[in-house]
């Protein structure tokens, strides 16, 4: 009995210091980020800098998110090969990780720290086999967008990745958490859900976003680091602008009154960044304002890869607005 005793005590101690072990183990978020930026400075070259490696991993994270169909990757780096690709179309062996086999067979597998193996599970031979894999193919912007093209074979996850890779390109760091509300808080206006509801003009349809109404001329502002894919007219959403973030994100503003001096199509803004003006333009032909009361129409979509779709902006725009009156709670002059 007493033998049992010691044996289960020592299982225990074994099973918490394993687990306390484990926790330790475990990395922040900001500590996730150097790991990656560690990986796609070392696996960088001439003509696949950094920035280029980040924007497929990213992308590749994105979608593992919202696709039930795609397990996501346990490990620093996202990015995830077919058993196709890896091992060789014709190998009878999917888990395959030997290099002679996998070259025998013409897959792609690559050994990136020198253990004699390609394995999938090892970050390091993740990125060492996506760099030759696209390293004969890529000599400039152009070559990179055809690799892409070829490799993805749709033109918005290629659009996608170019717009990651533009924007880490520009700010030089992963962490792009940052986010703020779309509207100037120092103004009045007023907003609740109005995701569902229903719209006749132009047909019977659902409204895909939130509505936040102010008075005409209120600042709106871009929620978060993103690059401006369209500006101009809609006959539904009058003025609008389309802004494209790195977690695969498209931002719709629409019925504003104007557009802010500098923002064009490819312009790269930051959060905060003032984008245009409230209005009530819409419903019509170009020009056609004043069909209702003065909002701004907020819209989310999200795209997986495949389809792109909406979701209810409402928790988000709630949530940003708490952190936004808090920041300028302790920095009033920010406002």
């Amino acid at each position: 009995m007493r033998l049992l005793i010691k044996i289960m005590s020592v299982g225990f101690l074994c099973l918490f210091f394993a687990s306390e072990a484990s926790a330790a183990e475990e990395l922040t978020r900001e500590q996730i980020l150097d790991k990656r930026m560690e990986y796609y400075i070392k696996y960088s070259t001439d003509t696949l800098p950094w920035y280029y490696l980040a924007a497929v991993d990213q992308y590749e994270r994105n979608i593992q998110e919202v696709r039930k169909d795609l397990p996501e990757r346990d490990g620093v780096v996202a990015v995830q090969f077919t058993d196709d690709f890896w091992v060789g179309p014709l190998n009878p062996l999917g888990d395959d990780t030997n290099l002679t086999t996998i070259s025998y067979f013409e897959g792609q597998g690559r050994d990136g720290d020198n253990d004699g193996i390609a394995d999938r599970q090892n970050d390091e031979d993740v990125m060492f086999t996506l760099v030759q894999y696209l390293s004969p193919q890529v000599h400039s912007e152009k070559d990179f967008e055809k690799a892409l093209k070829r490799y993805y074979d749709k033109d918005l996850t290629v659009k996608q990745i170019l717009t990651n890779a533009k924007i880490y390109k520009t700010y030089e760091v992963l962490n792009l958490d940052k986010r703020a509300f779309v509207l100037a808080i120092s103004h009045n206006y007023s907003y609740r859900s109005t995701w569902g509801d229903k719209r006749g003009w132009g047909g019977r349809r659902m409204h895909e976003g939130t509505d936040l109404f102010a008075y005409s001329g209120v600042p709106v502002k871009s929620a978060t680091y993103g690059i401006v894919e369209t500006k101009g007219w809609n006959d539904y959403g009058g003025w609008r602008i389309g802004i494209r973030d790195v977690n695969n994100t498209y931002h719709y503003y629409a019925h504003l009154s104007g557009f802010a001096k500098g923002i064009e199509e490819g312009k790269i803004v930051e959060p905060g960044t003032v984008i245009g003006y409230v209005g009530s333009s819409g419903y019509g032909k170009k020009g056609t304002a004043g069909k209702f009361a003065p909002h701004l129409h907020y819209g989310m979509y999200k795209y997986n890869g495949r389809t792109e779709w909406a979701y209810d902006p409402f928790p988000l725009l709630q949530k940003w607005e708490r952190e936004e009156k808090t920041r300028y709670k302790l920095n009033p002059a920010a406002r």
